[in-house]
């Protein structure tokens, strides 16, 4: 649901990040030059302009969350490394009067997880109406899973289109073309699990159905 850059990109965002997210314009450099990648070929794997990149790597512009999620997968690491966010120790709980919730794209994020794990588990809420999310395609490697808590979900994979309502779940391979938007009138609340893959195959992010809208959280 993994949602893109300059829009939003796959699915949910990978990290809330603090009130003011930290110039990530060096490390972003650091790793293209790292990866080997053109400024015009990283900016094509990560679904953005060679312009804006530059603007990116040269902090005359702050990526949005769907920026970061594409880049750390186009660089094959994470939004946490990507911040520079080092965690010593992870507790595994996660007390719910200290989760804050974010908001990308017009949706609303709470992290359920912890930082750095394989998996990304977030809870989400999707309002009704339309919008850059839910025209956006969304083609990357890994799984998701979804479980709808309130409201009815409209999820499309491939082109069939699936409506689910609370309590029911869907579980998928991401690299099948998928769209999630809300079926109900005062959106949809969901639990949503994706994995975070460090792979070389980082230039699947980006399918031709997904080229059209995409600028990627679930």
């Amino acid at each position: 649901m993994t949602s893109s850059p300059e829009g939003p990109a796959d699915g949910p965002p990978a990290e809330p990040p603090p009130a003011e997210l930290p110039s990530v314009a060096p490390r972003l450099r650091d790793l293209r030059r790292r990866s080997g990648l053109t400024l015009e070929a990283a900016a094509r794997l990560a679904g953005l302009s060679p312009a804006h990149l530059s603007r990116l790597e040269t902090a005359r512009r702050q990526p949005s969350l769907p920026m970061l999620l594409a880049l750390a997968r186009t660089y094959g690491t994470t939004v946490s490394d990507l911040l520079g966010e080092v965690s010593p120790e992870r507790d595994p709980i996660l007390r719910a009067d200290r989760t804050a919730a974010w908001e990308a794209g017009g949706w609303t994020y709470w992290r359920t997880g912890s930082p750095g794990r394989a998996m990304q588990a977030l809870r989400v809420h999707v309002p009704a109406g339309t919008g850059p999310q839910e025209n956006l395609v969304r083609v990357h490697p890994g799984e998701e899973w979804l479980y709808v808590t309130q409201g009815r979900l409209r999820l499309t994979l491939g082109e069939t289109v699936h409506v689910l309502g609370a309590g029911d779940a869907a579980h998928f391979d991401s690299l099948t073309p998928h769209r999630i938007a809300a079926a109900s009138p005062g959106g949809t609340d969901l639990l949503f699990v994706h994995t975070l893959l460090q792979s070389g195959t980082a230039d699947l992010c980006l399918g031709d159905a997904a080229r059209g809208g995409r600028h990627q959280a679930p």
